[in-house]
């Protein structure tokens, strides 16, 4: 029998143990679509306000918007089921009032607030939607609890959990992976620096796309046996802090320069840069000619092949700024709730088991999803930023190609690569694949010897052998 106009409480009310769906139960209403537009209204105001001018792009700023949003169809929920039905819902004023109170405190205090919250936030969520789920119970008759409410309520328990075990496993990180070497401040924000071995010209190693100082583990120490060595990681990466704004490869090739400097590393340096990378130093021998002694292209990204200066600085500025800071943000979030540390977890070939481990590590964090984010949307520029090197003279110059990756289309950009200088060799390693020219220790001992080939070609002033 219904419960509809007899008096009798609806938390009292019979529950169907299937939970189906009866039409008399959602008469005087229609609780079930009031539900719905309410779920609908949080995620359209989430969106919107995530996209909105008046919110900065940063990752606080966003995810508080997002939670603004979603908390404005808890209350949505809260008061259209109180004025429009006989199922009054009026637990969903708690979760309202939670999600927008973070929202706001981290729009209004940023990293205090969000360091705060990463510790506190994932056991009060997980409270939260145990409560949740119970009101709902109690509360709900209608298919929508199901259909729309439980699969909600599994999200936010998902990001519970995996919030908390990403804030407890980046502790247990940032302990089990010391920083070498050091930080140094280029200007709002310091990058790391670690340099060995002695000799000159001092060689800088630019890892590639995602990838930072611990990836060079097999070429750094057999450098450093024969001449000085600087490993660094790009913002955001590794042990280094983000930087706000975009970074394209005149970007990153003005921070190595201040790092360098500040770090009291002269040149003149031999240049060695494995896939975007390579961008990064063709970019920087075009800016500072006067300190690059040579280079090395390790499978380098091939620059656009014509230079268009508006196409280049039209990336840094305007609206695609403000869509990239956004997607990072979004990528950052992601992170903290343990969704990138989920679906990062790559072998890194055969890299010493530490630096592989350090690799992962520092992969799954927000500061790394949002500049891994924010680098390949900043392709198209840097690309044709690193096409403005036209001519590097006679200088040595190394390309090598992993041949087991390559097809025609390639090999005729990495030989246009290597008409740069007079003074080049370009060298497919056949069998290597592109990450093993790094990653594998027998490939990397193939990198390693092109990189001491163009230091001895710089000290000896000889051309590079064929």
């Amino acid at each position: 029998m219904s419960t509809v106009g007899t008096g009798i409480p609806a938390s009292n009310a019979p529950e169907d143990p299937g939970g189906a769906h009866h039409p008399s139960r959602e008469s005087g209403g229609h609780i079930g679509w009031v539900v719905a537009a309410s779920l609908g209204i949080g995620l359209v105001a989430a969106l919107l306000l995530a996209a909105a001018p008046f919110i900065s792009p940063e990752e606080d700023d966003v995810t508080g918007a997002v939670l603004c949003g979603f908390a404005l169809g808890w209350a949505a929920l809260a008061l259209l089921s109180v004025r429009l039905t006989d199922q009054p819902q009026r637990w969903a004023a708690v979760p309202a009032v939670f999600m927008g109170v973070c929202g706001l405190l981290l729009i209004g205090f940023g990293t205090t607030v969000r360091e705060v919250l990463n510790w506190v936030g994932p056991p009060a969520l997980l409270a939260l939607v145990v409560w949740m789920a119970v009101q709902a119970h109690r509360h709900l008759r209608s298919w929508t609890r199901r259909w729309l409410l439980y699969p909600v309520f599994a999200v936010l328990l998902l990001a519970a959990v995996g919030g908390g075990y990403q804030t407890v496993r980046e502790a247990a990180d940032a302990n089990a992976y010391s920083m070498p070497g050091q930080l140094i401040d280029v200007g709002g924000h310091r990058l790391h620096l670690h340099c060995t071995g002695s000799g000159s010209p001092t060689v800088v190693l630019q890892p590639g796309g995602g990838d930072f100082s611990s990836a060079m583990a097999w070429i750094a120490p057999a450098v450093a046996r024969n001449t000085r060595v600087c490993v660094y990681d790009r913002a955001g990466r590794g042990w280094s802090e983000p930087a706000r704004g975009p970074q394209d490869a005149t970007q990153i090739a003005a921070d190595l320069h201040t790092l360098l400097q500040r770090g009291d590393v002269p040149g003149p340096y031999v240049l060695a840069g494995h896939s975007f990378g390579g961008l990064y130093i063709l970019t920087y021998a075009d800016l500072y000619p006067d300190e690059v002694a040579g280079m090395v292209l390790i499978d380098s990204t091939n620059p656009a092949t014509k230079a268009d200066p508006e196409r280049a600085t039209g990336y840094g500025k305007g609206s695609h700024d403000a869509l990239s800071d956004r997607a990072a943000a979004v990528g950052a979030a992601a992170a903290r709730v343990g969704l990138v540390r989920l679906l990062g977890s790559f072998e890194y070939g055969e890299l010493p088991a530490h630096s592989r481990d350090e690799v992962r590590a520092k992969t799954a964090t927000a500061d790394y999803a949002a500049g891994w984010i924010d680098e390949f949307l900043q392709a198209n520029a840097s690309g044709v930023e690193a096409a403005r090197l036209t001519n590097f003279g006679d200088k040595p110059l190394v390309v090598l190609t992993a041949g087991a990756e390559t097809d025609a289309t390639h090999d005729a950009a990495q030989n246009k690569l290597a008409s740069l200088s007079t003074n080049s060799s370009h060298r497919v390693v056949e069998g290597a694949s592109h990450a093993g020219l790094i990653f594998d220790e027998q490939y990397a001992k193939t990198t390693t010897r092109a990189v001491l080939d163009v230091v001895d070609s710089v000290r000896s002033a000889d051309p590079l052998a064929r």
